[in-house]
């Protein structure tokens, strides 16, 4: 995109990472082939090129991976805390030792800036497990009982957005509380969690402990279903978490579903305009936008909104698109050409009803999938765009007079999981986070993360809470 300055290229060695031309299941502390032979093909959405051959899991594999998990949950849950918490320390201490490695790797399968995942995606990774691992032996005093038991074994299913620090989120409580998992990444960022399998070997972590099946919904929808799970364990679309809230229904199955957001970005007259323009550009472009709680609806308060979108347009000039491996660039590519196929319908919907789009002005690149960033004016509460999630770099501008009228704004949608709030009285950020109806609400900032804060959402957006001792209760029976 265009800006005051030039930059040189910077980007990062690719040859911090090795990348196998092929990977099979990780099941009982062994790669496997899938028990039909069957693989897909893992592709950079920066270059579309092929970057491995991974096994797909199908029924067969997944009851494999549970039988084995169910065989080493009597011994781990055995352990007493203290020990279990010496692999979590050492998972955490490999991770951080090889975050470089990490990074290149996350922003080779997901597209995203590796200033992302160097600076953001991976300190939180390491950051979960070394949190965890101080729960292990202290459970007794989290809130839950005297001698909290684990559940058993844990099938979890994560998303393709952040594919590491999901893995932190389900695997570092479930580990820490004693329980065994099956995790199946996102079929789109299957590398990650496959590395993080050979992070398992090298802290010496007991055989079945942790497996991971590569594959698609079919094997998620197997693992969900599979009777010999106790706790299920998901982050993704509201669709999808609907259909497993119905498939587990009648059974004993924990579950928690941190799904879809709509997320509210409040920002009042008296607010710090520049301050509050990069809470902006940080709520839904980080990640291009492919984030559960970003900030996808500004509401602006009537008084400054001309001034506020005059400077967010500005904003969003000097940001550069391109290469996700250059340390230069702020906007990488999306996911998958499936995704890139579902922002732009939205987008188009948006225009189709009247709002006014404007995108930054930049080139794409010709190879890969890409979205310049955009925002719509003159938008309604009923327009697609400001209903919808459209997990992508698109942002719908509302506006709103008075404090109460911003509130109703907020909470007319189906989800609950973010919001932010932008002024400069401490009364009024109090005043008005009490009444949105949202799990995490930010004051004069978004999107910041800690291992320590629960994290999770209302309505559509899902049920339990990850994150902080909160976190722990999913992987606990304290009944």
């Amino acid at each position: 995109m265009a800006s005051a300055f030039e930059y040189a290229p910077a980007p990062e060695s690719r040859s911090v990472v090795d990348i196998a031309p092929s990977y099979g299941l990780f099941i009982d502390g062994e790669f496997t082939e899938a028990a039909d032979g069957k693989v897909f093909k893992s592709v950079s959405p920066s270059s579309e090129e092929v970057l491995a051959e991974v096994a797909r899991a199908g029924a067969e594999d997944v009851d494999r991976a549970v039988k084995a998990a169910r065989r080493a949950f009597e011994k781990w849950s055995a352990l007493p805390g203290s020990e279990r918490a010496k692999y979590l320390f050492r998972i955490a201490r490999i991770i951080q030792e090889r975050s470089r490695e990490l990074a290149v790797l996350e922003t080779l399968d997901n597209g995203k800036p590796i200033k992302e995942t160097r600076d953001a995606d991976l300190p939180l990774v390491a950051a979960h497990f070394f949190y965890y691992a101080g729960w292990a032996d202290k459970l007794d005093h989290a809130g839950y009982g005297a001698n909290p038991r684990p559940l058993g074994v844990a099938g979890q299913v994560i998303p393709w957005n952040f594919p590491l620090l999901m893995l932190a989120w389900k695997i570092a409580p479930a580990l820490a509380t004693g329980n065994t998992v099956v995790l199946k990444p996102a079929e789109t960022t299957p590398l990650s969690a496959l590395f993080f399998a050979d992070i398992c070997r090298q802290a010496g972590l007991p055989r079945g402990v942790v497996n991971i099946l590569t594959g698609y919904g079919d094997a998620g929808s197997a693992l969900v279903g599979h009777p010999d799970v106790n706790k299920v364990a998901f982050t993704g679309s509201t669709a999808v978490g609907k259909a497993i809230a119905r498939q587990i229904a009648g059974t004993d199955k924990k579950v928690t579903l941190e799904l879809g957001g709509k997320g509210a970005n409040i920002v009042f007259d008296d607010a710090p305009i520049d301050q509050a323009v990069e809470g902006i550009v940080n709520g839904i472009f980080f990640n291009q936008g492919q984030v559960c709680c970003a900030g996808s609806r500004l509401l602006v308060q009537e008084s400054v909104q001309d001034q506020v979108l005059d400077a967010l347009k500005r904003r969003l000039s000097t940001l550069r698109l391109g290469d996700p491996l250059d340390k230069n660039t702020d906007i990488g590519a999306i996911n998958s050409a499936e995704q890139l196929s579902r922002i732009t319908t939205l987008v188009e919907s948006g225009e189709a009803e009247g709002a006014e789009r404007w995108s930054a002005p930049c080139e794409l690149p010709s190879s890969g999938y890409w979205f310049a960033p955009t925002l719509f004016t003159n938008v309604t509460q009923a327009h697609t765009v400001a209903r919808d999630e459209i997990f992508g770099p698109v942002l719908s501008v509302l506006s709103f007079r008075t404090p109460d009228e911003a509130v109703a704004k907020a909470n007319n949608t189906q989800y609950g999981l973010s919001a932010g709030i932008w002024t400069e009285k401490g009364s009024r950020i109090l005043a008005v986070a009490g009444k949105l109806r949202a799990g995490v609400v930010w004051a004069n900032t978004f999107n910041k993360f800690d291992p320590t804060s629960p994290f999770g959402g209302y309505k559509e957006s899902g049920y339990g809470r990850e994150g902080g001792r909160h976190g722990l209760e999913a992987y606990l029976d304290v009944r």
